[in-house]
């Protein structure tokens, strides 16, 4: 079943043969909601299952769980008496010191979808809206203009010629018809009229169908051939399609670049946007110009947030690389520096927490929207950062999850779409650790000399010695050190054939502080690359290395964790870091 749901979305399967699994892949989704997040995601974990954050009517009572705190006070889920509401639990504020929890309804819930013919309307919005079928459309649009322009343009045509065109015309604007009807139902009429491109859509088509059939229909003969002509020019109103059809292929775009993150699609909003408690929101980058064809667009997100949370809403923007007239949203901006794919620093994760406290704390009404470029890592991490805050999980883990289970939409596919990298998941770690051993409170930075660095399993990688590799550091986001291990810049490298280990001596490394990473390139083909144009990197904070040593599976170093790469990065892979205290000074001279 899994099969089939994946082929809706991921294939260019025709509508009818889309159709006819409508029925069996209901059932599928209809038992999907008894299934454990670890039996739907790809990345599966033999971790222990996370408390349930959701509840809905359609989780089986068995899967009821209780939250566990920091505190250890265990906050039952109870279930919603509406039908197809979700309820989850918060904890964004603290009394007096005690965790206070709220039981709230998810504000972007389709109710409708609780009902079986509700449920047919969606899975119908998900084919029509779909870009490929957009794009068949506008080719068809197209194509039934071209017919027409032809069948204006060719005055010496037999009538045959002329039944010809007649018939293709009819075989368009039926097909037009019954798309247009098709998306009626699955919309619903109520939304559908209420947005004018569809009623235009609708008119032109019904005008067009009318005319067409009329001329198919009825033998007017050459004496008429003035009226035929008329009634050609009539159905130049088509043209207007490929105006309103913008708008189709415009949402489709956003939908397919969205992936199947969870969108806000009520109150005649579709924005790819999350709530993942009641007061907190993750959403993707509020764009303009291009940008904003197949992303949110700004001016629709500002609408958004001041018709739901009018004066009340703070938006956080985690992007490095791009920002926005913060206008928009009446200077209500925070910004926070992070790389596309990489973690923000200790500090800031500090300062977020206390900004987002103190935004909470001046008004119960108050949220957040948080946002990256996807609002998926960056916007996750932080997101879990102050999940661990507010006290709501006793874990980094168990809040990593729940953000994943909320920003993803099982009924589309079952992509994760949570904080991904290993050193984001790292860092919503080391948070976990501040707020418990350090109270919150900045740990205070070890400074560290980085003395060796060790690869096994590189067999198999590039020349499988190392000696195309290449490494650069990072103190924060300033490079301080770089070291060629095959000309041995830098360093002393040697490759042990016998154990496929390569052990490389760093020579004349700077003191390392706080947030380091260590970025790694090669410089033969075949090697995968992935973020950040490398075959691997990661992350790490000198304050929680133990024993002058740091120890890196594959599965926990930035690429190499998908499972993709799989075939070149075998399951050995790993990098051992050894440090020692600053004051060590290096006695072999710089090469």
């Amino acid at each position: 079943m899994e099969v089939v749901l994946r082929g809706w979305y991921g294939s260019k399967r025709t509508f009818l043969r889309v159709c006819g699994h409508l029925s069996v892949t209901y059932h599928w989704v209809k038992n999907l909601s008894k299934m454990s997040k670890y039996q739907t995601f790809d990345n599966e974990s033999d971790q222990e299952s996370p408390a349930i954050a959701v509840e809905s009517e359609h989780l089986d009572a068995s899967l009821s769980r209780s939250l566990k705190p920091v505190n250890g006070t265990s906050l039952p889920i109870t279930k919603s008496k509406t039908v197809g509401q979700s309820r989850f639990v918060e904890n964004p504020i603290e009394n007096n010191g005690d965790s206070v929890a709220v039981v709230i309804s998810d504000p972007a819930e389709l109710e409708e979808i609780a009902t079986e013919v509700g449920f047919l309307q969606f899975q119908l919005r998900q084919v029509v809206e779909h870009l490929i079928f957009r794009v068949f459309s506008l080719l068809l649009i197209i194509a039934d203009i071209s017919v027409l322009i032809a069948a204006l343009a060719l005055t010496d045509k037999s009538e045959k010629q002329d039944k010809a065109f007649e018939i293709t015309a009819l075989c368009f604007v039926c097909y037009f018809l019954l798309e247009v009807f098709i998306r009626i139902i699955a919309k619903g009429a109520r939304q559908f009229f209420n947005q004018w491109f569809n009623v235009v859509d609708l008119v032109v088509v019904i005008v067009s169908f009318i005319v067409t059939v009329i001329y198919t229909s009825v033998d007017l003969g050459f004496g008429y051939a003035k009226l035929v002509v008329a009634g050609r020019l009539i159905r130049i109103v088509t043209f207007v399609r490929l105006y309103t059809e913008r708008k189709h292929l415009v949402k489709g775009a956003r939908q397919m670049v969205s992936q199947n993150k969870r969108r806000y699609q009520k109150d005649g909003f579709d924005l790819d946007l999350t709530y993942v408690t009641e007061r907190v929101i993750a959403m993707s980058f509020p764009s303009y110009g291009k940008m904003s064809l197949y992303r949110n667009p700004i001016k629709a997100m500002a609408r958004f947030l001041d018709f739901k949370h009018k004066d009340h809403y703070k938006v956080y923007n985690l992007c490095s690389e791009k920002t926005y007239d913060d206008t928009y949203f009446h200077g209500r901006v925070e910004r926070f520096i992070i790389d596309d794919h990489n973690v923000p620093s200790i500090n800031d994760m500090i300062r977020f927490v206390k900004n987002v406290r103190e935004w909470f704390n001046h008004d119960k009404d108050n949220v957040i929207a948080v946002h990256c470029k996807g609002g998926k890592g960056r916007t996750g991490t932080m997101i879990c950062v102050w999940l661990v805050e507010a006290g709501l999980f006793g874990s980094a883990e168990a809040s990593l999850d729940y953000f994943g289970n909320r920003r993803t939409d099982l009924s589309k596919s079952n992509k994760f779409q949570g904080v991904e990298t290993p050193s984001q998941n790292r860092y919503v770690g080391y948070f976990q650790e501040v707020r418990e051993k350090f109270n919150g409170i900045p740990p205070e930075e070890v400074p560290l000399r980085l003395r060796q660095i060790k690869i096994t399993a590189l067999a198999g990688i590039g020349k499988g010695d190392g000696s195309d590799f290449t490494c650069e550091i990072f103190n924060g986001r300033s490079k301080v050190f770089d070291c060629d291990f095959g000309i041995n810049k830098n360093c002393q490298s040697e490759y042990k054939s016998e154990a496929d280990v390569l052990e490389v001596t760093v020579l004349n490394c700077p003191i390392l502080h706080g947030d380091v990473k260590l970025k790694f390139q090669c410089s033969s083909r075949g090697v995968p690359k992935g973020y950040e144009n490398c075959p691997f990197y990661f992350w790490f904070h000198t304050s929680f290395i133990k024993d002058n040593r740091f120890y890196v599976q594959r599965d926990y170093l930035d690429n190499p964790h998908k499972q993709k790469t799989w075939k070149v990065f075998r399951e050995k892979l790993s990098i051992e870091l050894s440090f020692s205290p600053p004051d060590d000074k290096q006695d072999i001279p710089l090469n």
